[in-house]
């Protein structure tokens, strides 16, 4: 067993989680995090990429929508190199209700949430895709994130600052005596080694799974609502803006411009279990269906990638517990010494990505006031390292550094501009790293080609790091999986999930193309033939779903 020790332990690893550790780390304390998989691979890395205005709560959820604005003021300055201020449009489509624009402008005002009505015919130039007979529209100040770009500069400021983050590390138990939070022992999964934290606090942001944390602490009854939402990417950017239908909050009613695609979201659906999400059929038909209404001609368009996320949402007493679409996007804060005796232990559930800072501070400043300590929140005036002196992200900026590179570094993805040495940089930072990892910090294999071509080569650069760490040539040279056995593991797991958000798009010419780039993975690697891979090498990948098996749901993961 490994002994750790930390003031703070905070238990999951995306928005919040990483918000959490950050602000800890900037207030003076020390703490780790633990995240049973990968930095912003649940809900913060399984959404539609949009930097919300408020927009869409200033009639459903007001206190929402007025938190959203003023975070997404915050966020373009601490987050600049991430964010991508698009800005976006509310239209009423043919055959929406004519009386809710003039209710959405009098919520936007009440809820201090910007925004200017346009003529149809300014609309329609700012996006001439836009469907021609819109009625009304209104300009907000929505914008797109990058999730993970987003919760990997808090991660690595807060390691600038002392702190700790332990990936694939799975809670076991959360240890208290006397009422009050003593430690947290996890499971290293690439390890197979037992890790207690000895701690003082305890901050459960696990999203979705916050319920079944609190039971590791015998706090049980938590009543979060997991709300399973699907999305669809289409392969290039149809609008320009984040396009929302003026209506009350539905399914299929944004369309996001994030990086080099057009993301349509969302459904709502209440789910059991938020590890393994279903992709029905017909919740893409309905996705397709939705998008044409904003852009005619959209169900034309090539789509190549569908997901599922799962909301975090606070049991709502106002409505029907299978109703999520109708739950408060608020946030939830338990302290778990006033709920069921237990000091140092708090849970934060709800929320937005948009309004993470928000709730890391409120969390945080509940844990202190409890501990009788005053040391304020600086995160609202402090940028990440690696947004300091930067204006906010541009869709051109990866296309800059390949050109003034191309001379001497090679691409590896085409299709997301993704150079060797980018690669080769992620694997010095993160040695344990499967190629999905690399992808979460890349975006290598999420173009059109959908790791066709990129995969080999990641793959091939990813075994001669490998190799050098067998041979103590690195950082690791105690490592003793095979190399070959560990990249065909790493290789064949991530083809197997970017074939998974294919599965449901397999229609006409789609299916064809589909059915090519398989033939060239199969003709050239042969990868169908390849020796199974051993117990370690699956242990070495840290993937949930290879080391304990994958239900037959159609789920592609984050």
């Amino acid at each position: 067993m490994r002994n750790l020790s930390a003031d703070v332990v905070v238990i999951g690893g995306g928005a919040t989680g990483a918000g959490v550790l950050r602000d800890l780390a900037l207030r003076g304390l020390t703490a780790i995090l633990v995240e049973r998989a990968d930095i912003a691979q649940g809900t913060s890395g399984r959404y539609h990429g949009l930097l919300h205005s408020g927009g869409r709560y200033v009639v459903s959820d007001p206190r929402s929508a007025t938190e959203c604005a003023e975070e997404n003021l915050i966020l373009r300055t601490i987050h600049a190199d991430a964010v991508e201020m698009t800005g976006g449009l509310f239209v009423s489509c043919p055959g929406d209700d004519d009386e809710f624009p003039d209710r959405f402008a009098r919520g936007a005002i009440a809820a201090q949430v910007p925004f200017e009505e346009l003529s149809v015919a300014e609309a329609l130039r700012l996006e001439p895709r836009l469907n021609p007979r819109i009625k009304r529209a209104f300009a907000v100040e929505d914008g797109s994130v990058d999730g993970w770009r987003m919760c990997w500069s808090l991660i690595d400021h807060a390691r600038e600052l002392g702190s700790q983050a332990l990936t694939y590390h799975r809670v076991r138990q959360i240890v208290t005596r006397d009422g009050s939070v003593e430690a947290v022992v996890c499971i290293d999964e690439r390890r197979d080694e037992e890790v207690r934290i000895s701690c003082r606090g305890v901050i459960n942001a696990a999203g979705p799974w916050v319920g079944q944390v609190a039971a590791l602490a015998g706090a049980h009854g938590v009543d979060v609502v997991a709300g399973r939402g699907i999305m669809v990417a289409m392969n290039h950017r149809l609008v320009n803006r984040v396009i929302n239908r003026c209506i009350y909050p539905s399914d299929g009613d944004i369309l996001v411009p994030a990086h080099t695609v057009s993301i349509i979201g969302t459904t709502d659906v209440k789910v059991d279990n938020p590890d393994f999400l279903a992709i029905e059929p017909n919740e893409i038909m309905q996705m397709l269906d939705a998008g044409e209404v904003l852009v005619p001609g959209f169900k034309k368009s090539r789509a190549v990638h569908v997901w599922a996320g799962a909301r975090p949402l606070v049991k709502d007493s106002r409505v029907s517990a299978e109703d999520t679409r109708h739950m408060s996007r608020g946030m939830s804060i338990i302290d778990h010494q006033m709920r069921d005796g237990i000091s140092g232990l708090f849970t934060i559930a709800g929320g937005k990505l948009t309004t993470y800072r928000l709730m890391a501070k409120n969390v945080v400043d509940a844990l202190l006031v409890q501990m009788g300590e005053e040391r304020p929140c600086i995160t609202d005036r402090v940028p990440v390292p690696s947004a300091v002196g930067k204006s906010t992200h541009r869709n051109t900026d990866r296309l800059a550094h390949v050109e003034a590179v191309r001379a001497h570094d090679p691409l590896v993805c085409e299709c997301e501009l993704v150079t060797r040495s980018t690669i080769e940089a992620e694997l010095k930072e993160q040695p344990d790293a499967n190629l999905d990892d690399i992808r979460r910090r890349t975006r290598l294999g999420m173009g059109p080609c959908q790791a066709t071509f990129c995969a080999a080569r990641a793959a091939g650069i990813m075994h001669e790091f490998f190799a050098r760490t067998a041979t103590g040539d690195s950082i690791d040279p105690g490592d003793s999986i095979d190399p070959a056995d560990r990249s065909s593991t790493m290789l064949r797991l991530f083809l197997a999930n970017r074939q998974l958000g294919l599965n449901g798009l397999m229609y006409g010419d789609q299916l064809r193309e589909a059915t090519l780039n398989k033939w060239i993975v199969e003709g050239n690697l042969d990868i169908n033939h390849l020796p199974a891979p051993s117990n370690t090498a699956k242990l070495a990948t840290g993937d949930q779903a290879l080391i304990y098996g994958r239900p037959e749901t159609g789920e592609e993961p984050a």
